[in-house]
């Protein structure tokens, strides 16, 4: 039979664990939302702690150092990205209707932020692109994941016989590029930018049907 008085200590401790991830989760998700107005620079312990009501020790003591505190706030906003371009299209057919909900779902993202600067991964990018370690390297794999993943589109509308004649790379080089172009656009109160952005996307992914 188990020992209560060990039953007991190991629930404690299991607790202190899903209080902590959670507390941990929070303070990354308001991280990345300051960071998206700030950069990633402009992330403090202290800013953070007041933001949130919270002591700056107990925020060094989840997170060590700015350097985690930055890669835990690329971390929360790859989720977040993920929970609002991603996951809502991935039940769409694969191929080029897939592909269509993701740019579909992309612009609202950078139409009605879920960060308040804006899509968080091209201010990253634009202040950490010439900034080696691991922040930088964190916001580059997240990068080339989503090239990846619509790339992988791209090919299984070629392979539907669609989009042909372009080079999956370059195709979804292309569109990354219109949507963080559209959203420093937006960003900057330019409010034709996403119906042009979006105009240019469906006639390259209509172009070659």
């Amino acid at each position: 039979m188990a020992d209560p008085i060990q039953t007991s200590d190991q629930q404690i401790s299991d607790q202190r664990l899903l209080k902590g991830a959670r507390a941990r989760a929070t303070i990354a998700r308001r991280a990345a939302e300051v960071a998206s107005v700030e950069g990633l620079n402009g992330l403090s312990l202290g800013r953070l702690a007041t933001d949130l009501g919270v002591s700056k020790s107990g925020v060094a003591t989840l997170f060590g150092s700015k350097e985690n505190l930055q890669l835990a706030a690329v971390e929360s906003a790859r989720e977040v990205f993920i929970d609002v371009v991603w996951r809502p299209a991935v039940s769409r057919p694969r191929g080029i209707e897939r592909l269509r909900a993701y740019m579909e779902h992309w612009f609202v993202y950078i139409g009605e932020p879920a960060m308040p600067g804006g899509c968080f991964r091209v201010a990253g990018m634009a202040e950490f692109d010439s900034r080696p370690g691991p922040v930088r390297d964190a916001l580059a794999a997240d990068h080339h994941d989503w090239l990846a993943v619509l790339e992988k589109e791209i090919r299984r509308a070629q392979e539907q016989g669609l989009l042909t004649g372009q080079q999956p790379h370059a195709l979804a080089f292309q569109l990354d590029a219109l949507v963080s172009a559209a959203n420093t656009a937006t960003q900057m109160g330019d409010e034709s930018a996403i119906p042009t952005a979006r105009g240019i996307v469906d006639a390259l992914l209509g172009g070659g049907a």
